[in-house]
């Protein structure tokens, strides 16, 4: 059995009730946490202007924004909400962030199929675990993004999944998905091109339309992963990699959170100056004459001094590193435009420089490695390494530092009290203490005036 028919069986067969018991409380923190990136994402001017030109119908609800629509312009909207503040969670391994290209496609079916709670989480398992797994297997060409690729694969998945196929049909889907992938480039996300938050959202509608297309008798080539990353996207495709342990080492246990608002490729960076901060206290800002930071090959393309938007500014080392010193943190409100306009980040960005380890670069994907030397203007240095970057399930957040994030994000659009209640309906619906529509009903709130 090849790598397609078995995902094709996987994904028909997972029953998200039978999963054992640490994989059901970690899928709730994931909804719960790119749950929360969606509704962040709702309140950017431009996400509202994409969403305000859908049409308002009974359909799937655009989270953070009170309304619904039809469910392919949810899955684009949501998909797309999910990736504007770089908040969302990923997977090492895949080099991606599975579930944000997955569970708008679930959720939009969800809303408007009929359905339980049972067969959403098993859809959003099933596309998570296809998606992750074809990203690890892959090497994508160096000069693409991987949002908009294996991840529409996966939406595939979930939305065969979502509909009850049968094996054949999921499998048909997964390989009409691998047709209806992008050809997306690293550029956009390091010239802060905003098209790049679309791929996620463009993920979760050609997933959806994937599972239409062979659920009305459509067919893909032979085999479309093999064609896809065998010999069109990819360097290198490892069917072996695919299929080892599926159903039971699950990748979603070992995707990582984020709490630094940027790239995932700064986090060693920003953690490093986390360390030296808790050990001795990081200078003023003024008084740094200059930063050096060695890292993998990954994080050191991310040396852009003068990042020109938001967007490129959450992918850039530089600005990183000077609006941590500035602001003393690294949350939402470090990535803004004030903070890109702000003289003092942009001079201070000017004197940081990035080079890549080799030696670090080989550490991957286990580590993700940086090492920080700041030099002050008095001549005093200060260092620090780090190799797994918190978040990662070898050094986890807290479910309390989780659930500050999840009301962080939400309290952009939402009172507290209301943040507080869909986080514990969030975290009662894997463990099936909370009704599906009851769940669903409070997505539905609209935003604070």
């Amino acid at each position: 059995m090849n790598a397609l028919d078995s995902l094709g069986r996987f994904a028909a067969t997972l029953r998200f009730g039978d999963l054992p018991e640490p994989v059901r409380d970690h899928t709730g923190w994931i909804l719960a946490d790119t749950l929360a990136a969606i509704v962040a994402g709702s309140a950017e001017p431009e996400l509202r202007a994409l969403a305000a030109r859908q049409p308002a119908q009974p359909g799937a609800t655009l989270p953070g924004l009170g309304r619904t629509t039809a469910p392919a312009g949810a899955a684009l909207v949501n998909g797309t909400a999910g990736t504007f503040l770089e908040m969302d969670e990923g997977n090492r391994f895949s080099r991606g962030h599975p579930a944000v290209h997955v569970l708008p496609a679930a959720l939009a079916l969800a809303e408007t199929l009929p359905t339980d709670a049972d067969t959403f989480l098993s859809a959003l398992v099933a596309g998570y675990e296809v998606g992750s797994r074809l990203g690890a297997a892959s090497q994508l060409r160096g000069a693409m993004h991987p949002h908009g690729t294996w991840g529409t694969i996966g939406a595939a998945a979930a939305s065969a999944r979502a509909r009850g196929f049968d094996e054949a049909r999921v499998r048909e889907a997964i390989n009409v998905g691998a047709s209806l992938t992008l050809a997306t480039s690293k550029k956009t996300m390091l010239e802060g091109g905003l098209v790049r938050n679309v791929y996620a959202g463009l993920s979760n509608h050609n997933g959806l339309l994937a599972a239409e297309l062979a659920g009305c008798g459509f067919t893909g080539e032979r085999d479309g992963l093999q064609s896809l990353f065998g010999t069109i996207v990819s360097e290198r495709f490892d069917t072996g990699v695919v299929l080892r342990d599926l159903g039971t080492d699950w990748h979603l246990m070992h995707n990582y959170f984020k709490r630094h608002s940027c790239c995932r490729y700064n986090h060693g960076t920003l953690d490093a100056l986390d360390a030296i901060d808790a050990r001795e206290g990081l200078p003023d800002a003024d008084r740094v004459a200059r930063v050096r930071v060695r890292t993998y090959g990954l994080a050191a393309e991310l040396r852009d001094p003068a990042p020109r938007n938001t967007l490129a500014a959450k992918f850039s080392v530089p600005f990183a590193v000077a609006t941590r010193l500035v602001n003393r943190h690294s949350g939402l409100a470090a990535f803004t435009w004030d903070a890109v306009r702000d003289p003092a980040v942009q001079a201070l960005a000017a004197r940081v420089e990035v080079l890549e380890d080799e030696a670090m670069s080989g550490r991957l994907p286990q580590e993700r490695p940086a090492k920080v030397c700041i030099t002050t203007v008095e001549g005093r240095v200060l260092e620090a390494a780090v190799g797994v970057n918190r978040g990662d399930d070898a050094s986890p957040y807290t479910p309390q530092e989780l659930g500050d994030k999840f009301r962080e994000l939400c309290g952009r659009v939402w009172p507290g009290a209301h943040a507080d209640e869909l986080l514990q309906a969030t975290l009662g619906l894997v463990r099936d203490r909370v009704a599906l529509p009851h769940w669903l009903e409070l997505l539905r709130r609209p935003p604070r005036a």
